[in-house]
């Protein structure tokens, strides 16, 4: 075998024996959501019957409890959906019991309004933060047993991972992070150097392409000893060949993608004659899309601006009386279309903390961050009046994150595709704050944003709305394509796309 090939482990790991058991992995997290929603229903009607049903101007019956019963079960399974508290397998435990409680205390809340509005008081919350805690305590034993019952029906995937010459340290840290999924059994190193073109060819002729052929085979021999594959930056040709193995083999894989997959995955289908085609219009969000999503801004960010004003004045107020200093902070960023606007910030940092005049990133202990400025930082606040910035039409609730203009000029030398992410106007929370983490290199962020982009609707808006509420206290969240992600640039820029 032509390429470099490095073991991880003294001998290949043989594949899992119970493959079959493969197919009951969907019942299992079912029957483990049916049980705790149950429990949790159960919890909700001994509250209901016992404590605020005797409120009602004339009490419910038995028909009238189910129902009650039945419309918290439904807020709980919506919120669920959209937090992912049932992901058995999926999350890590302590994940899990975070977004079940997150999507439990809102179900809650919406189920406390229901009940306002049914006995039209204001009752006691006291038997409802009682459950609560309950369900809590319910969840944290919950979460604990079904992941480790999940894990011992169905282990970790035992994989093979092939790259090419991109370094695979990164995505090895970050799949080594996650060994409850995955165990990564070898690496190989796929050589570009030999002729790859003619591997398809001479699989169509019957004849020998040399040292690739040799070395596609042997790739194989070790494809059939795992139960998957990771393909990591290599050629789109070489790429295609192992995919259409694994396909053939029914050997799951997994992909990082190249920009251009994202921009195919939103392709339309056409059937003009007998050759299929994808059309992909490029062009960002429509006509009707834009007008919506202006309406849900408008909405939602006065809304907001009214329900927030308390904040806005108490956090103003601190801001001034700590150092005398303006009370908002204004930076230029860019839009949609490489459109440069003047970004609204409540002031965390002393004042002149650029005086500089370039970027000064700063760390988690920064001396120029005041008192107060550590607080509304830690607590988001200070982003708040980009509200203002979303009435004004400059940014959208949801977006690509908008970057300072030297950043842009910056990534655009070393990434040619950075400037696809500006077809849209930038958010004030997006994908790439909801699905990726604090040190998400500037590569993958734009990938996310192109994600978002190329999939849009006003379902994927509200979701990432709702997403961000369950992230924005996590500490590895990210904040956009900050100078901690300039570093990777350059490895992670251009890998693969100059390979058709």
């Amino acid at each position: 075998m032509t390429g470099k090939e490095r073991n991880l482990l003294s001998d290949p790991i043989p594949p899992r024996q119970c493959k079959g058991a493969e197919q009951y992995k969907r019942i299992v997290k079912f029957l483990t959501g049916v049980v705790i929603l149950s429990l949790e229903m159960i919890a909700y009607w001994y509250v209901w019957v016992n404590y605020y049903n005797q409120h009602m101007d004339v009490p419910y019956n038995r028909t009238g409890h189910w129902l009650m019963v039945a419309v918290y079960g439904l807020l709980v399974v919506i919120f669920n959906i959209i937090y992912g508290g049932w992901r058995v397998g999926y999350l890590r435990t302590r994940n899990m019991i975070y977004s079940q409680t997150l999507a439990t205390f809102c179900a809650n809340f919406m189920i406390y309004l229901q009940i306002t509005l049914l006995t039209k008081h204001f009752l006691n919350v006291g038997p409802l933060l009682a459950m609560t805690a309950v369900q809590f305590m319910v969840i944290c034993i919950w979460s604990t047993i079904s992941t480790r019952l999940y894990r011992i029906l169905y282990p970790p995937r035992r994989v093979l991972l092939i790259y090419g010459e991109h370094p695979v340290a990164s995505l090895m840290g970050k799949m080594s992070t996650r060994n409850d999924r995955f165990v990564v059994g070898e690496a190989i190193h796929i050589s570009t150097d030999a002729d790859w073109n003619s591997v398809e060819q001479a699989d169509a002729d019957g004849t020998s392409a040399g040292s690739a052929q040799a070395e596609l085979e042997e790739i194989k021999r070790k494809i059939d000893q795992y139960e998957g594959v990771v393909i990591c930056d290599i050629p789109s040709h070489i790429r295609n060949l192992l995919l259409k193995y694994c396909y053939g083999k029914s050997v799951r894989t997994y992909t990082t993608p190249k920009i251009s997959d994202i921009l195919l995955r939103s392709a339309e289908k056409l059937h003009l004659f007998d050759t299929p085609l994808l059309l992909s219009r490029n062009v960002g969000l429509t006509f009707d899309q834009r007008f919506v999503k202006r309406l849900m801004d408008i909405v939602l960010s006065l809304a907001a601006l009214i329900l927030l004003s308390p904040v806005f004045i108490v956090t103003a107020i601190a801001i001034k009386m700590y150092d005398g200093g303006p009370v908002f902070f204004r930076q230029d960023r860019c839009t949609k279309d490489g459109k440069v606007f003047s970004i609204c910030k409540f002031r965390s940092m002393i004042v002149d903390a650029e005086k500089e005049g370039h970027s000064i990133p700063a760390t988690d202990r920064d001396p120029r961050i005041t008192p107060v400025g550590r607080i509304i930082r830690a607590t988001r606040i200070d982003e708040l009046p980009q509200i203002l910035n979303i009435l004004k039409g400059d940014m959208s609730i949801v977006g690509p994150r908008p970057e300072r203009v030297e950043h842009v000029e910056l990534y655009t030398r070393e990434i040619p595709e950075f400037p696809y992410r500006m077809k849209v106007k930038g958010g004030l929370t997006g994908y790439a704050q909801v699905y990726g983490k604090y040190n998400t290199t500037a590569y993958d962020k734009l990938k996310l944003d192109l994600m978002y982009i190329q999939n849009y609707s006003l379902m994927l808006d509200i979701e990432i709305i709702l997403q961000t509420i369950k992230v924005i206290f996590m500490k590895e969240s990210t904040e956009g394509f900050g100078e901690e992600a300039s570093a990777g640039i350059a490895r992670e820029s251009m890998v693969s796309e100059n390979i058709p």
